[in-house]
């Protein structure tokens, strides 16, 4: 399958670039950082007595320094929904890159992780050389107190406490984000993640200390003079960071005029509970393990696309989890909704709240009795990739099982009203393992497609419906979802078949690819969309994940 360098430029190629600045930065920092301390002359002793390892802690620490400042940036949904939502960012190009900001906060993780590990290293080998290379003419700068013993700071000091301390922290936040954790039990994810409040106290605890010290008197008495001794006593100060010329000359790593932790040292959980409940309307049992949540909240938009994030205290004093909305609110109705797989503690704790029974029918039946629902409350909503999808002329929306959530939005909007929007032509994947969980959008893509015959636009949505599994066919097979069943499909798509038939009809075109489902799924599209075809039709790729 040849690739198309159109296509993969419009896909990858802004992603690269920023990744290549971002490494050209790093390497930038850490090379001036390096020649720093290993030719300046007011480092000249104590290069003298600690060679390679003083170097390269500090180039390692700038290098953190840069990371421990940019991690939190693209976790910042604040942010991110604002620049995406606001027309700050112009480009669709830009808006896309946006949405590589999960991934960009794992490639600052990975690189903290890395750098630290060679920080440490570099510090347990300056140990060694305070403790071998000690000189008696240069008291001041050495950290041993007599020659043969091994240094102590690292570990009674302020920077050797703070370091093991932030060293284990670490180790507990990246070992807990690994794949299989993460599925497998995801409180531990959620919980050692909060611990980065404590990582970034006990690192701008880390900066003092002033185990490194460096020469002011180079003018009176420039390196390699007579009698050194009798002025470095003097002269030898630890200087305060508002004095350095370059932030990492002798403090450990974190710029003491760094503001920016501080709007994230509360939890999205602190922060939503400051606002009033919603009002919960209705609660929906669907087919297969999920629930349906319909709210009220004053003064609530939200474009198609996005996701919200629930917290009960009642389920956690402390989860909260994203979920994307189904429903959006309009100028006629304010009421907005989600749909749920219960597939956890927090969902199967939240299912028992909101319902009467925890043995709950399949039926699609609203809970019409009067009771009290738990306090819920919404942050949000926050962008994702899928707002883009009516900015398309040509849409291609691929949903596997629960991953029809993000795509209910936009076909509820479509339902309100298609002329508005740039989209005019939509195609429409859904693929399932069992045939009741078409029903859960059943009669939104019903009411659409009988509204699009109405108007006399029944090419404006392509619907193809795909079953995996055929037990149980004829259930779905009935007079009320007639206009699905001809749309029903027996196995899995064959892909490659299908972007050639979508190319073909849509020569020279532009067609945005979203994408929200397992990851096997997601890696065909991807590499389908960079693929090159006869026909000049460009796919450009989105995909969104909250794993």
């Amino acid at each position: 399958m040849a690739v198309s360098w159109r296509s993969w430029l419009a896909n990858e190629g802004s992603k690269h670039l920023f990744l290549f600045l971002w490494l050209s930065l790093n390497v930038w920092l850490f090379w001036k950082t390096f020649l720093l301390y290993y030719r300046g002359l007011q480092y000249y002793y104590l290069h003298q007595m600690l060679g390679l390892g003083l170097c390269v802690s500090r180039a390692s620490a700038s290098v953190l320094n840069l990371n421990c400042c940019l991690v939190l940036l693209p976790m910042c949904r604040v942010l991110l929904a604002f620049l995406r939502g606001s027309q700050k960012v112009a480009s669709r190009k830009t808006r896309r890159l946006i949405d590589k900001s999960k991934t960009f906060h794992v490639t600052c993780g990975v690189t903290i992780c890395i750098f630290s590990v060679l920080h440490v290293a570099a510090h347990l080998v300056n140990a060694l050389n305070f403790s071998e290379n000690y000189n008696e003419d240069f008291l001041a700068i050495n950290a041993a107190h007599y020659r043969g013993e091994v240094s102590h700071y690292h570990v009674f000091l302020v920077p050797g406490l703070t370091g093991v301390f932030m060293v284990l922290v670490l180790f507990l936040m990246c070992t807990a984000s690994t794949y299989a954790i993460r599925i497998s039990n995801y409180d531990i994810f959620w919980y050692t993640h909060n611990l980065f409040f404590v990582f970034y106290m006990l690192l701008m605890l880390h900066v003092s200390g002033g185990v490194l010290k460096y020469q002011t008197n180079l003018e009176e008495h420039p390196p390699g003079c007579f009698n050194p001794n009798k002025t470095l006593r003097e002269n030898m100060t630890v200087p305060k960071a508002f004095e350095e010329p370059f932030p990492n000359h002798t403090t450990e790593p974190f710029p003491e005029d760094l503001s920016v932790p501080e709007p994230f040292v509360q939890n999205n959980f602190m922060r939503i509970c400051n606002f009033a409940p919603v009002t919960i309307t209705s609660v929906i049992s669907h087919p297969s393990n999920v629930l349906e949540v319909r709210m009220i909240k004053d003064d609530f938009q939200a474009r198609p696309g996005q996701y919200v994030i629930l917290h009960c205290p009642r389920v956690s004093g402390l989860e909260s989890h994203p979920f994307t909305l189904t429903m959006c609110p309009t100028d006629t109705k304010a009421t907005f909704g989600v749909h749920l797989k219960v597939v956890g503690d927090w969902t199967e704790r939240f299912r028992d709240l909101l319902l009467l029974h925890s043995n709950q029918d399949t039926e699609i039946l609203p809970i019409f009795q009067q009771r009290r629902y738990p306090k819920l409350y919404v942050d949000g909503p926050f962008g994702s990739p899928f707002e883009e999808s009516l900015n398309y002329e040509v849409s291609l929306c691929v949903a596997g099982g629960i991953g029809v959530t993000p795509f209910a939005s936009v076909l509820n909007t479509l339902l309100d009203g298609w002329k508005r929007y740039k989209l005019r032509r939509l195609y429409f994947i859904w693929v399932c393992r069992d045939v009741e969980s078409f029903r859960w959008f059943a009669d939104l893509l019903c009411m659409l497609h009988d509204k699009l015959w109405q108007e006399n636009r029944p090419d404006y949505i392509n619907i193809q419906l795909y079953l995996s599994q055929t037990d149980g066919i004829q259930k779905i097979i009935g007079e009320k979802y007639q206009a699905l069943n001809s749309r029903l499909l027996i196995g899995r798509p064959r892909w490659k078949l299908l972007f050639d038939e979508i190319a073909k009809c849509n020569r020279r075109k532009t067609i945005g690819v979203f994408c929200c489902g397992p990851n096997k799924i997601s890696k065909i599209l991807h590499k389908l969309s960079n693929s090159s075809n006869s026909y000049g039709t460009r796919f450009e790729y989105n995909k969104e994940s909250f794993s």
